[in-house]
């Protein structure tokens, strides 16, 4: 069941349902990570209607989020009952109007192509804002970005928060929240409680480029890649020694590979043009994978091959990228 927010004497005002606490919650854009998030809101409870552009890419994703579950169902992690019931709280649409009643919004578009995304996520924040109350909590899920610069199209820009959900959002225990220079202390402390309902720890920080795992692990990806293209040791050798060695979940090219190439690249990009160092600045190895479209495991080859999802060999051999 979903934890009740009444208990946390939020200052700002909610809306209270049979169960006193937060009920509905809009996400809008549902790629991967958007997915994730959907998911994992309706797995604790509440409603989540998410947006995005088409009726056919609405089924095509309710198909998606049908077959993550039938994944953890195969390994005995949920039931079909619980999954119907789910997949119940779920609801998709093209219409901004149907997020007019939520609590909180989240943005999390995907936008693929190269260069800021800045403007779109301006554009999404300024239509949810022009349906929504004037209390709705208004938040954007990314890794690189600035709150504040999102919110300063807001007419109430105090109302908006940063957020990053780590993927797999379902296993990773903690989720950033962050706060931009207009955010109010309300509208932190109600998404603070927000995440702890999802069973996640808040790491609450200022807005910084990259916060706090995104610009630790971007210089960690291309060290990775420049011990590579020395030739001093293998993909494979290299991930180990993180796992192995300092108890990571995954290597860096591990995790390359399950973000993907192409949004590392981008989380690249905007840390090396907010600070200008060589250490953000995009490997070579990642800008040739990139132009090859060897994103990593959604399509199969990355720094490793995949099959059914799972590595089956490494995919780049010392040699390749010995420049």
């Amino acid at each position: 069941m979903a934890e009740s927010l009444a208990d946390y004497s939020l200052k700002r005002t909610i809306k209270k349902t049979k169960d006193g606490g937060l009920k509905k919650v809009g996400v809008v854009g549902c790629g991967n990570m958007g997915q994730q998030i959907v998911r994992l809101i309706s797995q604790h409870g509440l409603d989540v209607v998410f947006i995005d552009l088409s009726a056919e890419r609405i089924g095509e994703i309710i198909k998606e989020i049908e077959a993550s579950l039938d994944k953890v169902i195969n390994k005995w992690g949920l039931t079909e009952s619980e999954k119907r019931a789910v997949m119940s709280r779920i609801k998709g649409s093209t219409d901004y109007n149907e997020i007019k009643d939520c609590e909180m919004i989240i943005e999390s578009i995907n936008i693929k192509k190269r260069g800021s995304s800045v403007p779109y996520r301006m554009d999404v924040f300024k239509k949810i804002e022009s349906v929504v109350s004037e209390d709705t909590i208004i938040a954007s899920n990314n890794a690189t970005l600035m709150i504040s610069d999102l919110a300063s199209v807001l007419r109430h820009p105090e109302r908006a928060v940063g957020l990053n959900f780590i993927t797999p959002a379902s296993k990773v225990k903690i989720v950033e929240v962050i706060r931009g220079l207009q955010t109010s202390d309300s509208a932190l402390d109600f998404t603070v409680r927000f995440v702890k309902m999802l069973d996640k720890r808040p790491i609450t920080l200022v807005e910084s480029p990259g916060n706090i795992s995104t610009r630790l692990f971007v210089p960690l990806i291309n060290e990775a890649c420049e011990l590579l293209m020395e030739g001093v040791a293998s993909v494979s050798c290299i991930d180990e020694t993180m796992k192995l060695g300092f108890g990571l979940q995954l290597g860096p090219f591990e995790l390359a590979d399950r973000v993907g190439i192409d949004k590392v690249q981008k989380w690249m990009d905007n840390l090396y043009l907010e600070f200008g160092t060589d250490k953000f600045k995009p490997s070579p190895i990642i800008k040739r994978l990139v132009r090859a479209n060897l994103l990593g495991r959604k399509v199969s080859r990355g720094f490793y091959n995949y099959e059914n999802e799972k590595i089956i060999s490494q995919a780049i051999n010392v040699i390749e990228f010995n420049l």
